[in-house]
């Protein structure tokens, strides 16, 4: 039986995760962790997870996104 942890209890989340949790959709979030400066993209081999705290960070100091 797989346990199911929290959004906001984990410390990496999938573009669908970081999506339901920030209400920014997929595909802009895909555009923004795309770019090689994005310090909240962890790539583990071909599958993106955005780091949690730092995306919370990144976001309250953008205006706009």
């Amino acid at each position: 039986m797989k346990k199911e942890v929290p959004i906001w209890e984990k410390t990496t989340l999938t573009l669908e995760e970081a999506a339901a949790y920030t209400g920014i959709g997929v595909q802009k979030l895909r555009d923004i962790s795309a770019d090689e400066q994005c310090k909240f993209v962890l790539w583990n081999g071909t599958k993106r997870l955005l780091k949690r705290k730092q995306l919370d960070e990144y976001l309250e100091k953008s205006y706009s996104i």
